[in-house]
Formats: structure tokens, C-alpha cells, sequence
């Protein structure tokens, strides 16, 4: 991992990590042609926004057109196009109400993909049982693709690294936050986490507490390479192995395969001189994506793009091309979880991919 990407103290005094921006030229120096192209791939976690130069409709159509066979994908919340009055708790579906109009144009584009899907949205569960009239406007909203809620709870209290904010500590612990989270499972709703990998075991604790929630790690729990983790990239890997495995004993906790491009990660790979190649990424972030399959199960892991923030140090090619080279040694029953079946699945988007659909819920480690 490489060095502290820190630059300026924030407003409560703690370094800020930033992550790089879209070179749009840089990342062209380098093209690959996409590995097994027919192979029906699942992107469940990319986001819209204005942010950076934009990246929305055709933006990302560019992307999942560019030689994967990418079959649908699934929208993460991000903060974008919330509404700017009525009550705040509410203001979070206009995002979700965004997100529907672009999956509509897509269908009426005649995109063979099925763009957005999925919609996770936000919500803030520290409402309680009075989140449930927001997960219903959400519902709603959602014109028959709203699947889930992400609350964001990643927080280390030697740096500051959310785009969002900076979330309170502790929130998953709180008796009125798990309240909230129980409407989430009342409605048949799912929980998608996005931590530091400091945090997994309060998220064991959850998981545990709530065994019949629907839940998914962002980011392979979100492994840590900046301020004290700098340098010491074997000993996060074991600190996070460690507690992956506490959590893997959790059948309702799926995992998300990708995000290690993220500044926090630690994986400068920006500052190469060319973008780096699928070769080079699949040696990288092997121990992270590999080790979550075989703690996990392939049944119970979904690659991911998280893009556009992953695009600021690859290509959309170049990164599918890293995760096939990544499950190159599973079966074929194994990498169609992997690439589709899993999210499928998890998001209820009814594709028929993966294979025993009755076995979607299986523990299984074999990879």
C-alpha cells in the first residue's frame, strides 16, 4: 500500500483524505479486450452524480458498453438530487425518484441492459420506527426497483474520508438505529453497510442480533492503507481476515467484491505513470477479493464496480477483467454467483442467474 493520502485538516482538525479525481486521458493509455465477454455480469453497486464533470446516464452507459456483457446493474445512494424542501428526513427519495426516471429512459432508449435495476437509497435509521413512512415514500419512488437502504457508518477517529459527512460513532450499536433497521426488514427491505474494516465486528454484533435482516458489506469491509495503517499493509490484512471470518459465521451478511481503488484502501494507483492492468490489480487486491470468497462462499459474493470512484485509477474493462482474472480458478457454477447470480439474488431482480436458485442462501466456502 502506498503513501498517506491526507492533504488538509478538516473542520474538527482531522486529516481529510481525498480521493483523486477522473483522468479521463490518463486512464486511455492503457486498453485491454474484456476476458470471457459472454460471461452475464450483475454491476450492483455504481452511483449517478454531478460531481467530478458528472457521471449519469451516458456516462455510464459508455461504460457497461464497452465489451463486458454487463445484463443489469444496481444503484448505491450517494447523496445525489435529494429534494431541497419539505421535512429532511424525507429529502432522500428524491434521489431514489432520480434514479427511476433514468432506469425509464434506459427501457425507453431500448438499452438491452437493465440499467438501475436495483435502487439502494437512504435513509436515516436513528429515526426508528418512524423511518418506516420514509422507506414507504421510497417504495413508491421507486416505480418497482427500490430494494434497500445504505446508511453510511464508516468512521475512524484519526481521519475523515465521507464525501457525505462524517457519521456519528458507534450507530450500529444504538437500540433506535437496530429500530429502524427492523422497519428495513418488516417491508422485506436489505441493509447495505459501508464500514472500515476497524468496524466489522460491530457489524458481527448486528448481524447476530438480527439474523432474518438481509445485509451486504460494501467494499470487502472497506480495509484501511492511510494515516496509522500506512504501511502495514500484512498486519490490516490479518486484522481484517480475522474479523471477516467472525463475520462469514453470519448467513445473512453477503459481501460486496470491489471499492479497493477508493483512497482509503491505500492503492495509489493514480500515481503510476499508466494506468495499471488487470494483471497488476488482480496480484494487488487478490488477498482481499480471493480471501472474502473462500471465507464467504462464491453464493454469498458479488463483484463490484463502484464506479465513477473506482474509475479515478481504472477502466471499466481493465477492473472486470482483474475480477475475472481474480475467479479464474472457480468453477463455472462458482463465477456465475460471483458475477450475477449473487446480486441477483440479493436484490430480488428476478434475472434467473446463478444456478439452484432454491440455494441461494447457502454457506458453502468452496471456490
Amino acid at each position: 500500500m502506498a503513501a498517506d493520502r491526507a492533504v488538509e485538516n478538516g473542520d474538527n482538525g482531522l486529516p481529510v483524505i481525498h480521493h483523486p479525481g477522473l483522468n479521463p486521458e490518463w486512464l486511455q493509455q492503457l486498453t485491454e479486450e474484456p476476458l470471457q465477454p459472454d460471461l452475464p455480469i450483475v454491476d450492483p453497486h455504481h452511483h449517478l452524480w454531478q460531481r467530478e464533470g458528472g457521471y449519469l446516464l451516458d456516462d455510464l452507459l459508455a461504460d457497461i458498453g464497452a465489451g463486458h456483457r454487463i445484463v443489469a446493474t444496481v444503484f448505491s445512494q450517494c447523496g445525489y438530487r435529494y429534494l431541497t424542501d419539505g421535512p429532511l428526513s424525507m429529502r432522500p427519495v428524491g434521489e431514489t425518484r432520480f434514479v427511476a426516471s433514468v432506469a425509464r429512459a434506459a427501457v425507453e432508449r431500448g438499452i438491452e441492459t437493465q440499467v438501475c435495476a436495483g435502487i439502494v437509497g437512504h435513509a436515516d435509521m436513528t429515526l426508528g420506527d418512524d423511518v418506516a413512512a420514509v422507506l414507504e415514500a421510497h417504495i413508491e419512488a421507486g416505480d418497482g426497483r427500490f430494494r434497500g437502504i445504505r446508511h453510511i457508518t464508516a468512521r475512524h477517529e484519526a481521519f475523515n474520508a465521507s464525501l457525505l459527512g462524517r457519521p456519528p460513532g458507534n450507530l450500529m450499536s444504538g437500540a433506535v438505529f437496530r429500530s429502524g433497521l427492523s422497519q428495513l426488514q418488516r417491508l422485506g427491505l436489505s441493509f447495505d453497510a459501508w464500514l472500515y474494516h476497524t468496524q466489522i465486528d460491530q457489524l458481527v454484533d448486528l448481524a447476530r442480533a438480527m439474523p432474518e435482516l438481509p445485509i451486504v458489506l460494501n467494499h470487502v469491509g472497506g480495509p484501511l492503507g492511510v494515516g496509522p495503517y500506512q504501511g502495514k499493509g500484512d498486519e490490516t490484512h490479518r486484522e481484517w481476515r480475522a474479523a471477516m471470518q467472525r463475520l462469514a459465521g453470519c448467513p445473512n451478511v453477503r459481501v460486496k467484491l470491489g471499492g479497493l481503488a477508493m483512497a482509503i484502501c491505500g492503492f495509489a494507483f493514480n500515481e503510476q505513470k499508466l494506468p495499471p492492468s488487470s494483471l497488476q490489480l488482480a496480484a494487488a487486491w487478490r488477498p482481499y477479493l480471493q480471501g472474502s470468497i473462500e471465507l464467504f462462499g462464491a453464493r454469498r459474493c458479488m463483484f463490484e464496480s463502484n464506479f465513477p470512484v473506482d474509475k479515478a485509477m481504472v477502466s471499466y474493462v481493465v477492473l472486470w477483467n482483474a475480477f475475472k482474472r481474480v475467479a479464474a480458478g472457480a468453477s463455472a457454477d462458482e463465477q456465475s454467483w460471483l458475477f450475477g447470480g449473487t446480486a441477483d439474488a440479493f436484490y430480488r431482480l428476478g434475472l434467473g442467474l446463478g444456478t439452484d436458485r432454491g440455494d441461494a442462501n447457502a454457506t458453502t466456502t468452496s471456490t
